[in-house]
């Protein structure tokens, strides 16, 4: 890897294991806060805010917070969906209000967010987390019924397990079709980590299965690298047909298991479609969602750019060159939770860094890497040049069995620094 560039005392460089800046507590009333959605970008906002003084009120519909990241492990059965499940006890403890509700309106110009329950709480900003939301409507045949025949997975939990044990319970013969969606979605690495290691869990438990993986576009992240894992690998196992090939998906038949492009279709005994993605619907309801779905944002405070007094992070917001990943939220996170500090203390903002490493396992003990740094340039989260890095083509396997490490104690150190 690069280098990446020096940042002076003040300067927030989000990083997993990063602590935010934050300034001393304001004086008078504190000022309220309100965060929805408490994932790796909301609760680390929350977590910093409270740290500078802020009354913050954190709300999350969910008993636990099950991580997409690290997932595709749980399909094939490297590790238990318990691995991926935190709950949010330390959040209560960590000096802000948690509250378990849904919030299902926002008023911008009364600054208040009503909940589920029918709550009122006033907030001098806001910040949103809410993920993403699935578009079942743009696939047609592929909705929220279909998806228990063809898991997506791309929520982690009771569809993680389903797609699991369909693969388990497979056939030795039988096909696999995977699908990718097309740009942008939450964590861009992931449908080809996913279809590595369902390569992997074929060629070792069931080695006359084929996968094949239809993509919606033709050039996808750390791509040089998966295509060198793959033709070394799973040369017999993993077809990929990219856009330009007919890979994107036209329709699915559920009931049928079938899985049509517009040049072809495809008989599938397991079938994993992960559809278009937009942002969480709390975005949209609260006006931060543009036409394309997903919330314009200053890259230096991560205030909407189409609601004043609101902020969106993590996969939700359109962060220019920096990707939807939970690296990235959690960066963002702290990013923002200072800008809002500063923005509520009448303190101009500085402009800031924030990096992202993302991870991918290609089999057990096999792993890739890209870092990024990401500064403001032309209203925009911009590469830094000459910083971040990928991981070396022509490795050995010590360095990729290195990355699969660094991988993992990188989780072990995000899901403490935001959970507890």
């Amino acid at each position: 890897m690069r280098g990446t560039p020096s940042v002076s005392r003040r300067t927030i460089l989000g990083g997993a294991a990063a602590v935010a800046l934050a300034r001393p507590a304001l004086g008078g009333t504190p000022p309220r806060v309100v965060v929805v959605g408490a994932g790796f970008g909301g609760a680390t906002a929350a977590r910093c805010l409270a740290a500078g003084g802020v009354d913050v009120t954190l709300v999350e519909a969910s008993e636990r917070y099950v991580a997409c990241t690290g997932s595709n492990a749980v399909v094939i059965g490297l590790r238990g969906i318990e691995a991926q499940t935190f709950r949010h006890d330390a959040l209560g403890r960590a000096g802000l209000r948690f509250v378990r509700a849904t919030a299902e309106a926002v008023d911008p110009a009364a600054r208040r967010v009503r909940l589920g329950d029918g709550t009122v709480l006033a907030y001098d900003r806001l910040i949103l987390s809410p993920g993403i939301e699935l578009r079942f409507d743009a696939v047609p045949g592929y909705d929220a019924g279909a998806a228990e025949a063809m898991p997506h997975a791309w929520k982690a939990g009771e569809q993680t397990v389903r797609l699991a044990r369909q693969l388990a319970a497979m056939p030795e013969g039988g096909t696999v079709v995977l699908s990718a969606p097309a740009n942008p979605y939450r964590c861009p690495p992931g449908p080809y980590e996913r279809a590595s290691l369902i390569a992997h869990f074929l060629k070792t438990r069931k080695p006359r299965a084929k996968l094949i993986l239809l993509d919606a576009k033709d050039t996808f992240s750390k791509q040089r690298l998966f295509e060198a894992a793959w033709a070394k690998l799973y040369p017999d196992v993993l077809e990929h047909v990219p856009l330009a090939g007919g890979g994107q998906v036209s329709e699915v038949d559920p009931a049928a298991m079938i899985v049509r492009t517009d040049f072809a279709e495809y008989k599938a005994d397991v079938a994993c479609i992960i559809p278009p993605q937009r942002a969480g619907r709390i975005a949209a309801l609260a006006g931060c969602a543009d036409r394309s779905g997903w919330c314009p944002i200053d890259p230096a405070t991560f205030e909407s750019r189409l609601v004043p007094g609101i902020h969106v992070i993590g996969d939700a917001a359109i962060a220019g060159a920096m990707p939807k990943s939970a690296f990235s939220a959690n960066a963002q996170g702290k990013v923002c939770a200072q800008a809002v500090i500063d923005l509520l203390a009448g303190r101009e903002p500085e402009s800031p860094l924030l990096i992202n490493t993302c991870w991918s396992l290609v089999a057990p003990g096999y792993g890739i890497s890209v870092a990024g740094v990401f500064r403001p340039t032309d209203g925009l989260l911009a590469d830094v040049p000459g910083a971040g890095g990928i991981s070396p083509l022509d490795a050995p396997d010590a360095v990729r069995q290195q990355e699969a490490a660094y991988a993992e104690s990188w989780y072990r150190t995000i899901t403490r620094d935001v959970f507890g």
